[in-house]
């Protein structure tokens, strides 16, 4: 059943979990200091669910209430239904959280809605687990984490010995467990999830079997340890910091410790080309609505939020205009990509439904450079504006109160909303968190430079583009020379 914030915030103060920030090893997150504010926005999400029900929840006849995030879409009607919950979500923290547990569960649902893929080579037992699984996930209403990258140590080394020890591979197998080894990254909402979900993320060569493992574990599984990167929250005032103090999802490398992983949680055991198969079936047509719907949430947000900064200092500049119109301009091709995706969505086998993945295949090596192109769209826009800003408490200061309404206010606003938009603006480009959020709408797709040429060799397998060419030629519109 579809969980409360209470019931969550509960389900993640388990015992015996190792998860470290510096060299404390957090006892429990939703009340220390760095990670609070985060657990408190992701239990405001389990709430949300139930304050638009309408949206966000359905009935399962086998499984009752759960988040519309764990459908598998069987028609584009439930793509479209899908589509209404994760924006109702992903507007509500302005999509600056990529990784709410909305996503796995999205992921999950398309790996149940394709097990025959992990059926082949005869893992039929494998697929009956991701089954199970998604649907365990589903029922208790379960937050997630994933750690699908290998860790880097030296790119010298060929691939295979890249992998060697470093990464998660099996290691030995017990009756009723096999037994992994190694280090994954990133997992991204680790403090804040119920389990940890493995599967493939990077290539594993055919002679590397060891390393071609997925499941899915407790997050206080023994042998399994989190450590956390710094923290970016930071305990403010939300009108002085309105995302660094709630939307630090945080990012953890994850050290297995000869962890034993129940078979009835394994997915993949030493089969590298159901490995391989997963990712290639798919999965980006199906996160890829997910992940557009919320960096479309984002860029409407820049784009609102920009226009606000423009309007309270009076700036009428045609090249202001000019400047929002292409933050505009990103957020509406993103949309344009997304019904274009929609609409095109066919039955990809299994009685599964994806969308058309080719929008999404121009779309996930290009959104990062819009991401950052936005960032210095704001530098431009804001100057020095972003950075006078009076706090809260200088704000409620008797004797700055003066000098911060008469020199400090808006064109048509007062100093206070002239601050708030603009401590908005820096928190969302300038601080510390939005350096963070840069650097993970850069690279959690994959690094652009893999996924253009991905996505032309895709699309060189789907057209014959010689014909193309040869329709000009042979039109005699670029011939021989005389």
């Amino acid at each position: 059943m579809a969980r409360t914030g209470k019931e969550y915030l509960d389900g993640i103060r388990d015992d015996g979990r190792a998860l470290w920030l510096d060299d404390e090893r957090i006892a429990d997150v939703t009340t220390h200091p760095a990670l609070r504010g985060a657990a408190q926005a992701i239990a405001d999400l389990f709430d949300l669910q139930h304050e638009y029900a309408d949206e966000c929840l359905m009935d399962d006849p086998e499984l009752g209430e759960i988040n519309v995030s764990h459908l598998i879409p069987r028609s584009k009607d439930d793509l479209r239904r899908r589509r209404v919950g994760l924006e109702r979500m992903a507007r509500s923290h302005a999509g600056l959280l990529g990784r709410s547990p909305d996503y796995i569960n999205v992921t999950l649902a398309g790996f149940a809605g394709r097990a025959d893929v992990f059926a082949m080579n005869g893992n039929e037992q494998g697929a009956e687990n991701v089954v199970a699984y998604h649907r365990h996930v589903a029922r208790n209403d379960l937050s997630t984490t994933h750690a699908i990258i290998h860790p880097t140590v030296d790119r010298r080394l060929p691939i295979t010995d890249q992998h060697g020890e470093f990464a998660v591979h099996k290691v030995g197998e017990t009756s009723d467990a096999i037994i992994v080894r190694g280090a994954r990254v990133l997992a991204t909402l680790a403090p804040y999830a119920d389990e940890l979900v493995v599967y493939p993320g990077q290539p594993v060569p055919k002679d590397c079997p060891q390393h071609a493992v997925a499941f899915g574990i407790p997050m206080n599984t023994p042998g399994l340890m989190f450590l956390c990167r710094d923290p970016y929250s930071v305990d403010a005032p939300a009108f002085d910091r309105p995302f660094s103090r709630r939307f630090d999802e945080q990012d953890a490398v994850v050290f297995f410790d000869d962890v034993e992983v129940p078979k009835e949680r394994v997915f993949v055991d030493g089969d590298p080309e159901i490995y391989m198969k997963v990712m290639s079936t798919g999965w980006t047509a199906n996160i890829m609505q997910h992940t557009t719907i919320r960096a479309l949430a984002k860029l409407e947000f820049a784009y609102a939020l920009a226009s606000k900064m423009v309007e309270v200092v009076g700036d009428r500049n045609p090249g202001s205009s000019m400047l929002l119109g292409e933050i505009w301009t990103y957020a509406e091709l993103t949309r344009s990509a997304l019904e274009a995706a929609e609409a095109g969505a066919y039955e990809w086998g299994n009685g599964t439904w994806f969308c058309d993945e080719r929008p999404f295949r121009a779309l996930r090596p290009t959104l990062p450079g819009w991401f950052a192109r936005v960032r210095e769209l704001y530098e431009a826009l804001g100057s020095h504006n972003l950075l006078t800003t009076p706090t809260e408490a200088e704000l409620a200061d008797p004797e700055l109160r003066p000098f911060i309404d008469r020199y400090l206010h808006g064109a048509d606003v007062d100093a206070v909303e002239r601050a708030r938009i603009y401590r908005t603006a820096w928190d969302f480009v300038g601080s510390a968190l939005a350096a963070r959020n840069f650097l993970y709408e850069r690279y959690y797709l994959a690094s652009p430079v893999r996924t253009y040429g991905l996505a032309h060799m895709a699309t060189q397998k789907e057209r014959n583009w010689d014909e193309v060419v040869d329709d000009v030629l042979e039109r005699g519109l670029a011939g021989p020379m005389d």
